[in-house]
């Protein structure tokens, strides 16, 4: 998949596109429909797939105060969109300048700069200064540019609609589970390993701790999780939280793995954990001996979820 960082970096022999706009975030099932079906009508109709997305998120820039954390982080987002054949990716800087763009001077880039013969939104779709324009606009204005559009109803499982805010609330909450039936896999975090916590030339102890992570983490608590260094995969059990039984007042998530050996590991070392199911609460144990065996249990209860699956 191409990726072009802004609108000049897009050649102007790209040729004729299939585009859907959005966010992105957290790449989920909703978003995989739009995605799989605009590489098909690409397909169909002579044309290349492109994906338009935006950096940073809107919000951070119109409504700091109330911004999201992310659910994917750019990088992420587009190593996930790539799988589903998509040519190129688009990602717009988005700056205030950019946020007083009218619906029709968008619609304008989309159908004689991006030459889009088909435009796939969601239903709830809004676009353009102070979110003017809408799906029925949209359609509009595409008639004019020389564009479709095609929308797509609200995506609901198992009762819940399949969103970016309902999936941020449900990993809030840390219900890691339901989180993952809307992403349509494990949600997770890719961090470093904690300075002075955890690493070294010839890693020994088979806990890591992770680096500050400014986006979305599940709510405190313990979790059954899978921790992915370089090419290898751990099974895991992580606890997200402050560690009030060692009176601890800041936050750190902190990993035991399970079936550990020694790996090399320093401060850039990337670390993907994928949380799975939640545990339990994190609480204050009136002793480091009630803890260290309640972790015991905990071991058991993840060691026999892995034997299951």
């Amino acid at each position: 998949m191409q990726i072009f960082r802004k609108l000049e970096a897009v050649p102007p022999d790209f040729g004729a596109t299939v585009v859907s706009v959005g966010n992105f975030d957290g790449v989920h099932r909703a978003h995989q429909n739009v995605l799989a079906a605009i590489v098909r009508r690409a397909r169909e109709l002579n044309a290349r797939s492109l994906a338009v997305t935006f950096d940073p998120h809107p919000t951070r820039v119109l409504r700091p105060e109330v911004a999201p954390k992310l659910i994917t982080p750019l990088e992420r987002k587009l190593e996930l969109i790539a799988p589903f054949g998509v040519d190129a990716a688009l990602v717009l800087p988005f700056t205030k300048e950019f946020s007083l763009t009218s619906p029709k001077a968008f619609s304008e880039l989309l159908g004689e700069r991006l030459r889009a013969k088909e435009v796939h939104e969601g239903f709830n779709f809004h676009f353009g200064h102070k979110a003017e324009g809408n799906l029925a606009k949209l359609t509009g204005l595409g008639k004019e540019a020389g564009f479709n559009v095609i929308s797509y109803p609200e995506m609901r499982l198992r009762g819940e609609s399949v969103s970016s805010s309902c999936i941020r609330e449900l990993v809030q909450k840390g219900d890691v589970s339901r989180a993952r039936a809307l992403l349509g896999r494990a949600f997770s975090i890719t961090a470093h390993p904690a300075k002075g916590r955890g690493y070294g030339k010839q890693y020994t102890v088979p806990t890591i701790n992770l680096s500050a992570y400014e986006e979305l983490v599940p709510g405190n608590g313990v979790y059954i999780t899978r921790t992915r260094i370089g090419s290898e995969t751990f099974n895991s059990v992580t606890n997200v939280g402050n560690r009030p039984t060692f009176g601890a007042d800041s936050f750190a998530i902190e990993s035991h793995l399970l079936d550990f050996h020694p790996i090399e590991l320093t401060e850039e070392t990337a670390i993907e954990t994928c949380f799975l199911r939640r545990l339990r609460d994190e609480i204050k144990f009136p002793s480091v001996e009630v803890l260290r065996a309640q972790i015991g249990k905990d071991v058991a209860r993840a060691q026999r979820y892995f034997r299951l699956l």
